[in-house]
Parts: structure tokens; sequence; C-alpha cells
């Protein structure tokens, strides 16, 4: 008597009866990833939910005693789990804002449930109405960990720019993911994508903010949901910022999200049939989402659009080599921008040791996608 491999549908099952850590399991074993047979669940303890965006590479800047086999990242096994917020306990003032008295924490509700947000004002000395960027954390991190990592408040009071960044509760994810995978979650004025636009439209509702000038960008699960909420909300944001994330659609469930996470999905159909600006990090050693995404981002955004194509290749001093897409339109405007990271793996490009998941060695993300960000802005409505 044969007995019949498990299968995907087997892995559905699983995790429609709360055995999480076997579905996970056997979904790894189905997409190839070498891990462990699990216990039963009558042998093993009770673990958390599956974490979909965990593994990060925190790379400090050389040093003179180091050499270029001891500057890359170590290579980490997807989907392990390991802490990265670092054991400083609370990080000082100083490394979130240039003026902690403008950063604050406030709170949104709306039926779909309620999330914290941190918020930046930018000096006063800037007049006159301004623009918004909203910043989506990665699995596992806060909003204070993303804004020291990013150092976004940083370079937007450079510029005179609004800064907010959600926060994940772990009672919609006990990781602290966006939810990015659900369909619950993929839609407009429906869960997740509701609540952050609904904490724009507070904002707007409480600041002198540009409405033609409001960005979103996220890093991994954080910028797979910014995918999602820049498609559905094509009138509220101007422009996207995907790092080291996914193309919306990628995924329907779990099972479907670490498929795509590896690499191991249908080839992706965007579901806009209108251009979306958008700029795009990843780095092609990435071993968590694998780079393949990164393209599915660029595929995605740039739907329904006829480009001009040019590819520059660069360095940052004593750090990472990079080359980086622009996809520019008739008139000449870069629409896409895509950069690849050479060696860089599931990190912020760019960024500060005092956050998680960065990576200083590479060409600054926060800076880039401020700059990208600014050259765009929403058609004027019609009176």
């Amino acid at each position: 008597m044969t007995t019949k491999p498990p299968d995907m549908s087997e892995a559905t099952r699983l995790t429609r009866a709360g055995r999480l850590s076997e579905a996970t399991a056997l979904i790894k074993r189905l997409l190839g990833v070498n891990v462990p047979p699990q216990p039963s669940r009558e042998s093993a303890p009770a673990l958390a939910q599956p974490i979909l965006d965990l593994v990060a590479e925190v790379v400090s800047p050389p040093t003179p005693a180091m050499n270029k086999a001891e500057t890359q990242p170590q290579s980490a096994t997807p989907f392990s789990k390991s802490p990265i917020d670092p054991p400083t306990h609370q990080r000082a003032p100083s490394v979130l804002a240039p003026d902690p008295a403008r950063y604050s924490g406030e709170t949104f509700s709306n039926a779909a449930g309620k999330r914290t947000y941190k918020f930046y004002r930018p000096s006063p000395a800037h007049t006159g109405p301004r623009p918004l960027v909203v910043m989506l954390h990665g699995c596992t991190q806060s909003a204070d960990d993303f804004a020291a990592g990013t150092r976004m408040n940083f370079a937007a009071d450079d510029h005179g720019c609004f800064v907010a960044y959600p926060e994940q509760i772990p009672s919609a994810n006990p990781q602290k993911c966006w939810n990015w995978f659900q369909t619950g979650h993929q839609s407009r004025d429906r869960g997740e994508p509701s609540i952050i636009a609904g904490i724009v439209q507070h904002i707007m509702s409480q600041h002198d903010i540009d409405p033609r000038r409001i960005y979103i960008a996220g890093l991994s699960a954080g910028g797979a949901a910014a995918a999602v909420v820049a498609e559905s909300y094509p009138d509220v944001f101007a422009a996207l910022g995907v790092h080291s994330g996914l193309a919306c659609g990628s995924a329907r469930d779990l099972p479907s999200a670490l498929a795509a996470m590896q690499g191991r999905h249908p080839p992706h159909t965007p579901r806009q049939s209108a251009p979306i600006p958008a700029i795009v990090f990843h780095g092609d050693q990435d071993t968590t989402v694998h780079p393949r995404n990164g393209s599915d981002v660029v595929k995605s955004a740039s739907a329904g659009g006829t480009y001009v194509s040019e590819i520059e290749q660069g360095r940052v001093p004593s750090g990472r080599s990079y080359a980086r897409t622009i996809l520019r339109d008739n008139s000449g405007q870069s629409m896409i921008e895509d950069w690849v990271i050479h060696g860089a793996g599931h990190a912020w490009s760019g960024g500060s040791t005092a956050g998680s998941f960065t990576d200083p060695l590479g060409p600054d993300a926060t800076r880039e996608m401020l700059r990208f960000f600014l050259e765009h802005q929403l058609a004027a409505k019609a009176n």
C-alpha cells in the first residue's frame, strides 16, 4: 500500500485547524526549503504564528581591520526566527528625529480597526501645504525602530515633509506583519488599506498637507502592504516606494505568500491598468524575499505605460555597487526606478545601525526615495 505525499491542500487544512507550525514546515518542504521534520501537535509546545518577513542582516560599516569577505552580511536561513531589536533598551530620542519634540504618538480608528502611529512634523520654517510620507515597517519592527533605521525624519525635515509611521498590532498579526497576503486586506475601503488611508485623511484634517504630494513606502511586508495601498488608492498617493517587498496581488493566503517570497510563484499579472510612479530597492542576495519580487513590483507599477529605459552602474564609496534602471515616459519624466544592490541581503539600503534590517554599505534608499517622491505629484483635480 502506498501513501499519497502531502500537498498544498494538506497545508491549507493544517492552517485552518490552527496547526500553524506544522503547516509552515510542510509548505517549506514543498517549496524545497530545507527544514527538519516538525513534531506532531500533540508533542510540540505551542508556537507563535509563522513570521512572513523576519530575517535581517545588520551590517556595520567596514573598519581597516576588516577584509572584504568580513564586510558581507552573514547568510541567514530563510524564515528562521531571529530577534532583530538590538538589546540596547529604549532608543535615544536623538536617533529618531532632528527635533524629538516634533515626533509624537497618535491613534486612529475606523470600522476596520484601531492603530497607533508615530508622526513627525517638519520645522515651522517650512510654510504652506507640505508633502506627507507614509512609512510601513516590516515584521517584528516598530514605528520607532523603522524611523531610527531609515532616518526618514531627518531627510524629510530637510525638505519640509511630514512623516507618518502606522504601527501593526500583535492582535492583528502576532509578529506585527502587515497582512498583505490576506484577501481581506488587499482592496480599497477594506481592512488595513482602509486604516492606512484613514490615517492619511485624519492627518490631512489636522495639518496643512498638500493633497497632491502624498507618498507611501515600506520595507518587506511593509513594502508589500505599501504596494497594495498605492494600487488601492491611486487618487491619494502620488508615488510608491518598495524596499525588499512584493507586488500587489502576489499572494492570497499563507501558502502562496511563502511561495512568492521564495520566487516560486506564477508570472505576475498587474492588477491596475494605469502606471504608478514607483522606486524599488532590492538586494540581489536577499534570501528572505527573492529578488524576482522586485522585478514584479516594477512590472506592476509600470503597467499600461510606454517608456524609454536607461541603466546606470555605480558604487557607494567603500560600500556596495548597484545597478539603477530608470524608465522614462515620453516627456522624459522618470516614472520608475529599479535599484538592484549587489551583494545586499534583506535590509534597508544605506540605513542606520540604530535600527534593525539595515545595511549601511548600500546606497541611501531614504534620500533617493524622497528625491524620487518629490519629483511626482497627482494631477490637479478639475473644478
